[in-house]
């Protein structure tokens, strides 16, 4: 092989130099921000346990809501039409006004439980084994449960009560539009509360990274009359408040997982005193890992943010 063909082209050799030395400034960054958060935990305590508070109180709202809707059941089975077919409708007959509802574009679904069913439920659920022995004859009717699949039930409702074979409807449109209502506000609540917390936790980490940039303001202005970018200045202030952002994740996350245990047990107990299997859930892994990404990006634009004030007024000319 000639020397020529030996010795790397400039570019070639040019681009992966400039890689590395991004590379190895990003990781020096990285360890740097870390270490001196380290060499300051009560301040750094302070911080993570102040955004960690703000954050866990949206979290933990949204949690409780999202268990709500659990304990009540879902939105789509509080929306079941319930119909009573008349006592002289017979199984067959049931059975094909039920394929004729499952046909229309207004119906999700439907479901048939026969007198016998309906018998055998209220045996086990109600504990009248007795009393319905003592009736000798079934006195319920076949039922048809209609679920709606668009979003005007009243309307469903309506039609349903015209059926000829209709003896009764029971749709509690009240009751499915107030818990709707409920749900809404609570889910609008946790959105504000997690902007406006948010919003606190970007302040806290921007003013902790101010008192650090002030701390090392010499040295950035010679940075800067070395030639230094501004995204050269900016780096390791950004992996600072990342991992105060990280900290508080983590720190939020287990104080929500200790409220929960704390409360699992109790609200087992009055769970089961009303006959419900109803049990506590907290944050799976995956939804963990996004609450500890949203803070980390947090506590990165707070710092971007105030590292870029700072330096716009030591650069009024550069943007």
């Amino acid at each position: 092989m000639s020397r020529k063909e030996a010795m790397p082209r400039n570019g070639e050799a040019a681009a992966p130099s400039w890689l590395g030395a991004w590379f190895a400034h990003h990781l020096h960054s990285v360890v740097f921000s870390l270490g001196r958060a380290l060499r300051k935990p009560w301040a750094t305590a302070l911080t993570v346990a102040v955004m960690a508070l703000a954050l866990a109180l949206p979290l933990g709202l949204s949690i409780a809501l999202d268990n709500l809707k659990v304990f009540t059941g879902s939105v789509q089975q509080s929306r079941d039409i319930s119909l009573f077919l008349k006592p002289a409708i017979d199984g067959a007959t049931a059975q094909d006004l039920a394929a004729s509802l499952r046909a229309r574009d207004d119906v999700a679904g439907v479901v048939l439980r026969t007198p016998e069913e309906g018998l055998a439920e209220l045996r086990q659920s109600a504990g009248l084994g007795e009393a319905i022995d003592a009736l000798g004859e079934n006195p319920l009717p076949s039922l048809l449960i209609v679920t709606p699949a668009g979003d005007d039930d009243a309307a469903l409702a309506k039609a349903l009560e015209a059926l000829p074979q209709a003896d009764l409807v029971q749709h509690d449109a009240l009751w499915r539009q107030r818990l709707d209502a409920w749900l809404g506000f609570g889910a609008r609540l946790v959105q504000v509360l997690s902007l406006l917390l948010g919003l606190g936790a970007v302040l806290v980490v921007g003013n902790t990274v101010r008192l650090d940039i002030q701390a090392r303001r010499e040295e950035i202005g010679v940075l800067q009359l070395l030639g230094a970018s501004d995204g050269f200045i900016r780096r390791p202030f950004v992996y600072l408040g990342a991992w105060y952002g990280l900290g508080a994740g983590v720190l939020a996350l287990a104080l929500v997982g200790a409220c929960g245990l704390a409360l699992r047990a109790p609200l087992a107990a009055l769970s089961r005193s009303y006959g419900s299997p109803f049990v506590l859930h907290g944050l799976d892994a995956l939804h963990s890992g996004f609450v500890l990404l949203g803070t980390v990006l947090l506590g990165w634009l707070g710092a971007w943010l105030v590292t870029g004030h700072f330096l716009r007024q030591t650069r009024p000319t550069e943007t």
